[in-house]
């Protein structure tokens, strides 16, 4: 699944690279562009898939959500971004979100010691992935690094290209029809939105708003699936909403400094 997947976000990307020509990168620029898309995109898609066969959907989630986390303490303590009283408390809170939606999950499935390891791999894999391309954005065009990015993914699953193919064979239209739309949506799409807004942001910010995603999984089963969520899930997914709504907020200090930084460039009347 992860090299369809794969193939064809890399095919998406390979059109929009068409139309805007961005500059291909070079240089360190290219080698971390290789390694995140070594990372991200293909461990990380793969580990993912191997923990969901060892564990139910909630404790995958819960999991992989460690991975914000690590992005905020690796990005304050090697990319200067600091740690932010706004950024600490919403992630403690959306993370206790998340804690409370999957204890209000069907629980349905078997959790082994290979599925929580595999899942907290996943997780690094992402929070390394994030790092690495946060640092090649500063070089490299967000376009550019998605395509790159996931073409060396594909490459690296090419080993599951055999079994791919076997498997499309019999697969059913709709099982394919959902490997399609999570090359196009949530590969291509979603990781070219996300890089534009990484190159914007600060790492520990952009990473604590994907904690907002199991939230906003509850309101789509819901009105989709008609899966009601329990009163956990409701007010966990409230929890992570409005941490995320809090982390994304400016310190005090730094909003003092932002207004005095204002007053000083405008130029005194008096003067």
């Amino acid at each position: 699944m992860a090299f369809i997947r794969l193939a064809v976000g890399t095919v998406a990307l390979t059109v929009v690279v068409a139309i805007y020509r961005p500059a291909l990168p070079r240089g360190r620029g290219l080698l971390l562009v290789i390694g995140y898309g070594l990372l991200w995109f293909a461990a990380y898609t793969v580990v993912l898939n191997w923990a969901e066969q060892h564990l139910d959907a909630g404790t995958a989630a819960l999991l992989v959500n460690f991975a914000p986390i690590l992005v905020a303490v690796l990005a304050g303590l090697f990319l200067g971004e600091g740690f932010p009283r706004p950024l600490v408390v919403g992630l403690v809170i959306a993370f206790s979100g998340v804690v409370l939606i999957a204890l209000g999950g069907s629980g349905v499935g078997v959790n082994d010691f290979l599925g929580v390891a595999l899942g907290l791999l996943a997780a690094v894999f992402y929070a390394a992935g994030v790092l690495l391309q946060k640092v090649a954005l500063r070089t490299v065009n967000a376009i550019a690094a998605t395509w790159v990015g996931c073409a060396v993914g594909l490459v690296a699953t090419a080993p599951f290209a055999g079994q791919a193919v076997d498997e499309v064979a019999k697969a059913p239209p709709t099982a394919l029809a959902g490997v399609v739309f999570l090359g196009v949506g949530p590969t291509a799409i979603a990781f070219l939105t996300w890089a534009y807004a990484l190159n914007r942001t600060d790492a520990g910010k952009m990473a604590a708003t994907t904690l907002a995603v199991p939230a906003i999984a509850i309101v789509l089963s819901w009105m989709f699936l008609g899966e009601v969520p329990t009163v956990l899930g409701f007010v966990g997914g409230a929890l992570a909403l409005g941490g995320v709504a809090i982390s994304r907020r400016r310190s005090l200090r730094r909003r003092d400094r932002d207004r005095e930084g204002i007053r000083d460039s405008v130029p005194d009347p008096a003067a």
